[in-house]
């Protein structure tokens, strides 16, 4: 598919999951889990200083902020906001004297994230419409740019990561949690545009996916946390045969979570 056909794919799939949450009042963390197309490699948030249940639609891999190494007062940014569940936690890690812009490409997600916004006191949060291959923000603008499990939906990553160098302060650094693969993915499965807006098929293999960082200018790029995550045989079967399915199982091929960080020099 080319990469206009695939990002509709994305935002008609994830349009869907916030009409559906709104329909039952908040999904808790599992919106992503109801959809047989949509794998749910997410983390607990509800622990975590910030957190706001009707901003988890449960379509995360893992808690970038962890290892973000926010400090009051930053500016963050995050990529692929959805309904604001990682915006909310970072506010709480800025304070009132930093700035914490959630940017997303899909306005179901936005007017979500508004709705969640408008409930709050909150001054220094700002959700924007915009591409993550084309940043609506200006150069040297956040100290730390925050995502999770949506840099693998981008379909030009190489680009989206030039966008976050181009919009890091000198010396500024990003975290991602993402999806990457240990092996090749089964041809069906990386054709299925199902499985990429559920993050499977777009994943690249994790030396694949830390080369492209590296070549882009970041310094000190390392994994912080690194969690497999087996795709069930139920969803396999809407792709493989029986016999694909061991195949597949006997490649060694596997699905990881992993959140990195990388520092712009």
């Amino acid at each position: 598919m080319e990469n206009t056909e695939l990002k509709e794919v994305v935002k008609s799939k994830y349009s869907e999951i916030v009409i559906a949450a709104d329909k039952s009042k908040g999904c808790g963390c599992g919106c992503a889990s109801d959809n047989p197309d949509l794998t749910n490699f997410s983390e607990n948030y509800k622990s975590l200083d910030g957190y706001v249940s009707d901003a988890d639609l449960g379509l995360g891999c893992g808690l970038p902020t962890r290892h973000a190494g926010i400090k009051e007062g930053d500016v963050v940014v995050d990529l692929g906001s959805g309904a604001g569940n990682d915006v909310f936690v970072a506010r709480s890690l800025v304070g009132e004297n930093g700035t914490v812009v959630g940017i997303d490409f899909t306005d179901a997600m936005l007017s979500k994230a508004n709705r969640n916004l408008s409930k709050l006191n909150y001054k220094n949060i700002y959700f924007k419409l915009g591409d993550i291959e084309n940043l609506p923000l200006k150069d040297n603008f956040a100290d730390v740019v925050i995502s999770n499990c949506v840099l693998n939906l981008v379909p030009d990553k190489q680009k989206a990561f030039a966008e976050i160098y181009r919009t890091l302060k000198p010396g500024g650094h990003f975290c991602v949690s993402d999806i990457v693969t240990a092996g090749e993915l089964p041809k069906k499965i990386r054709d299925a545009a199902a499985l990429y807006a559920g993050c499977v098929s777009g994943a690249l293999k994790q030396e694949e996916y830390l080369g492209i960082i590296e070549q882009t200018g970041f310094r000190n790029v390392e994994v912080k946390e690194s969690r497999q995550s087996p795709l069930p045989d139920d969803l396999l079967k809407d792709y493989l045969s029986d016999e694909e399915i061991k195949e597949y199982r006997k490649s060694g091929t596997g699905l990881y979570s992993i959140t990195v960080v990388g520092y712009k020099k």
